[in-house]
């Protein structure tokens, strides 16, 4: 099975039509499109049916996960269901199979990494914020667990390793993503991990069980593969 993965689109209506060559490529080359996340700029609902009629051009399933700026008017049940409707599988702590390989999805959020991760102590605004990347972990153990494949994909939108960050500023390393996420992919043994959000991050890292991660944000493959369209092509064997 070939996987096809990108994120941060960043889709507006600007960006009519800019995607189908992409889109196109991505058809010929892959059995799945794995979408991580800003796959819309202001989470509008207009904007996410603009971008729903561009992947309907894609005719291979298509598994996504929501990302911040999906967030960003309050109206991200909505965008869900409009892409829901479209035919993307959106994953926020589900679990999916397509030809006897698992997906399993989240947004994840922040926190940090190893020592210097946020712990819940001090004001109750920290302690939430903290909990909130702790919910979205166990939402991430609670889809693989449902998984019986001996193949497991984790998609994401932020980080569960400090390694795919690294290139952006270490200040903001806290705001892209959270090692409570890596804890349910060595547990589960998942055989790879796809996320965005750092969009000026490394392309590759591994956790700490050596889970290859993938940072798949459109401007980090633009940069780092210029001669090539802005998707990362993962071929699994045996699936």
């Amino acid at each position: 099975m070939r996987l096809a993965a990108m994120g941060d689109l960043h889709f507006s209506k600007s960006s009519r039509e800019n995607l189908q060559p992409v889109f196109s490529e991505i058809g010929q080359k892959a059995d799945v499109l794995l979408l991580c996340g800003d796959l819309v700029d202001y989470g509008l609902p207009e904007e996410a049916a603009m971008f729903a009629k561009e992947l309907s051009s894609v005719k291979i399933p298509v598994i996504a996960v929501l990302g911040n700026h999906e967030f960003e008017s309050g109206k991200q049940d909505e965008v869900r269901r409009i892409l829901s409707d479209a035919g993307t599988t959106v994953l926020d702590g589900d679990a999916c199979e397509i030809e006897g390989v698992g997906f399993a999805g989240v947004k994840g959020f922040g926190g940090g990494f190893g020592e210097q991760a946020l712990k819940p102590w001090g004001e109750e605004s920290v302690k939430r914020f903290v909990h909130e990347a702790i919910d979205e972990a166990l939402k991430l153990e609670s889809a693989l667990a449902k998984l019986r494949t001996s193949q497991r994909i984790a998609l994401l939108h932020y980080s569960p390793i400090e390694a795919t960050v690294r290139g952006e500023p270490a200040a903001i390393f806290p705001f892209l993503g959270s090692s409570s996420l890596e804890e349910p992919l060595n547990r589960y043994s998942v055989t790879a991990v796809f996320h965005g959000h750092a969009h000026h991050g490394s392309m590759e890292g591994r956790t700490k069980n050596h889970v290859p991660v993938y940072n798949v944000a459109m401007k980090l493959l633009q940069h780092s593969l210029p001669d090539h369209m802005p998707f990362r092509i993962i071929e699994l064997t045996g699936a």
